[in-house]
């Protein structure tokens, strides 16, 4: 019985391979826990609130209201530059919850218009479907305006030096 183990062309017995719990096993409270004290996304500074830098917090707040780690459901508004062009992106998780365990992909980031009317309208419809929370809509449209009027350039003025004094 010994040797039938040790025979090189014996089947071998299938390995299982157990996965992992997935992310939506877990409470977002009980996430929340563990990362509001102990993230490698806080920023702390003197006389200003706690603030996060993860990827997907709208506010930039270190809050359970704004955690893209915690929550399922993720807004953001951000802006990117390549080179002279200049972007708003709308930053939303995937829907797959298996996409949840692979950082590189959970998060999904599609731009959004420059003109405003189309744009306010793009981001009312990634809250009311179920990319985003409806809760922070406003807060959104808010920060796209502001991406937007960061995006001006004051015009510059040249004085003649030949002008009359």
């Amino acid at each position: 019985s010994s040797g039938k183990a040790l025979e090189p062309n014996a089947p071998t017995p299938p390995l299982v391979v157990r996965p992992s719990a997935p992310r939506s096993a877990m409470s977002a409270t009980l996430i929340w826990e563990c990362v509001k004290g102990n993230s490698s996304f806080i920023r702390k500074s003197v006389n200003m609130p706690i603030m996060s830098a993860e990827k997907g917090n709208l506010c930039g707040l270190n809050s359970f209201k704004f955690s893209a780690l915690a929550n399922s459901k993720v807004c953001d508004v951000s802006s990117t530059k390549k080179g002279s062009n200049e972007k708003i992106i709308l930053t939303t998780r995937h829907s797959k919850a298996s996409r949840a365990a692979r950082p590189g992909s959970r998060l999904l980031q599609s731009g959004l218009k420059k003109q405003t009317k189309k744009a306010l309208a793009q981001l009312k419809k990634a809250t009311e479907g179920s990319f985003c929370r409806r809760d922070l809509l406003e807060l959104a449209e808010k920060k796209y305006q502001k991406v937007k009027t960061s995006f001006k350039q004051k015009k510059l003025v040249f004085k003649s030096r030949r002008a009359s004094k």
